[in-house]
């Protein structure tokens, strides 16, 4: 079904987008006195999400691309023992000196780092050492908090030197609890890759009630054509983004057509029978050189057995669900699906465009799946990293990844926003990663 995009259309597209951005901003702009709940929840939403695991499930590595749950529960730990504590805390005492270096992530700036492929052989400290070193910075972090709170109400607000102090540590404290969010949704799926090549397929946790009663909803597929035009593309609010969404942009769009929600499994599942991964044809070169070593035949968590295909999933090995989006696909898989269904993939510009034009037209934008889109990850015109270890988040990765736009449904429900850049290789498919089809006008 083709759409026009008219004046009507797009006054209804500026008055939905005003809602979503104040929405965002709700989200992301809490006032300073909820700072030290905001640091609980976000805490112990990590928490919970090892919960239903045992040591054992926590201290293993499926592969070098993930890691252990003990190891994200101290790595995220450290971030704020690194990057805050030590700055603003008086009397700073490390918790344990050699921690700076087992749970560095990459932050040359900081130090020397563990090997990230050897991370699962990391059987000391045990998991009640790492809680404990969770405790500990917990409670040394809301001390902090309560203290600069009280602090700003007595220094007043003329007081310039407090003023910044305070302001650098806000900002620093959300980039840490933002940071610990992208590690929940990465705890998800690492869990979920490890549990996969179990034999025994472990569940993670019980299918809901609500989801065994009422099966997904069929989507049709429509096609919603948008004009050429320049739009403005990256973050102009007030609340919190990563620096690799700044600065914002003009940037000129060809027209286009936006396929209004993402290709599901029944779609995918008759590209697979079709011979789609034996067809050199549909593949980038590299990708079909990736296809071929790894002997792959079908999506990494799909299984043919007599019975038809089957999905691993957080609920256990289960028959593959027709109108579920289609996920945990590589850039190569997406790029070669795209081709064989005479379409390609939306660049980046085009995502944003389209998701913040097509809200309440256009479907499974957010809390689905990450699209992958063709652009490759780099930075905005203008785009400088911040000074410092820092500096370090995003900016140096700006090499050999593409660009994915959206959310999944492992994502923090206020973790994303319209400008959010999430970059992976070409190659990774542990995520949940699916395609979002478009055609050139």
């Amino acid at each position: 079904m083709r759409h026009e995009t008219g004046a009507a259309d797009e006054r209804t597209d500026a008055a939905i987008d005003a809602v979503i951005e104040a929405a965002i901003q709700e989200v992301n702009h809490r006032a300073r006195a909820r700072m030290g709940d905001r640091f609980r929840h976000v805490r112990q939403q990590s928490q919970a999400i090892a919960g239903p695991l045992s040591a054992e499930d926590c201290c293993a590595q499926s592969m070098p691309d993930a890691s252990p749950i003990k190891w994200h529960l101290a790595h995220t730990t450290w971030f704020f023992e690194t990057f805050i504590l030590e700055r603003f805390e008086d009397g700073f005492r490390a918790f344990h000196p050699q921690f700076r270096v087992l749970y560095n992530s990459y932050y040359d700036g900081v130090g020397d780092k563990f090997p990230r492929p050897q991370r699962g052989l990391l059987t000391r400290p045990t998991l009640e050492e790492v809680q404990a070193y969770r405790a500990d910075v917990d409670r040394r972090m809301l001390r902090l908090i309560d203290a600069l709170e009280a602090g700003e109400r007595d220094a007043g607000a003329g007081h310039a030197d407090w003023q910044a102090q305070l302001a650098g540590f806000m900002a620093l404290l959300e980039l840490g609890l933002q940071h610990e969010q992208q590690h929940q949704e990465l705890m998800l799926s690492d869990i979920k890759h490890l549990f996969s090549i179990n034999p025994l397929q472990p569940a993670y946790q019980e299918m809901p009630e609500a989801l065994r009663s009422a099966g997904p909803v069929q989507l049709p597929l429509e096609w919603h054509r948008i004009e050429a035009g320049v739009a403005e593309i990256g973050y102009a609010g007030e609340g919190f983004c990563f620096d690799n969404e700044t600065p914002r942009h003009r940037q000129f769009i060809e027209a286009y057509h936006c396929a209004s929600r993402l290709v599901n499994n029944d779609e995918y599942r008759a590209f697979v029978e079709a011979g789609g991964y034996r067809d050199a044809s549909l593949w980038l070169s590299e990708g079909w050189e990736w296809r071929k070593q790894l002997g792959l035949e079908c999506p990494v968590y799909w299984r043919r057995g007599p019975d038809g295909w089957s999905e691993f999933t957080e609920y256990g090995p289960l028959p593959l669900e027709p109108h579920l989006a289609a996920v945990h696909l590589s850039y190569y898989e997406a790029d070669a699906y795209a081709r064989w269904a005479g379409a390609r993939l939306l660049t980046e510009a085009e995502w944003e465009h389209a998701a913040g034009r097509l809200q309440g037209r256009g479907r499974e934008f957010f809390g689905v799946a990450w699209q992958w889109t063709s652009s490759s990850y780099g930075p905005y015109p203008g785009y400088a990293a911040p000074a410092g270890a820092v500096g370090e988040y995003n900016g140096k990765f700006m090499v050999n990844q593409y660009v994915l736009r959206g959310s999944s449904s492992a994502t923090p429900l206020n973790h994303a926003r319209l400008t959010y850049r999430n970059f992976f290789p070409a190659h990774a498919r542990w995520q949940a990663t699916g395609i979002r089809l478009a055609r050139s006008a």
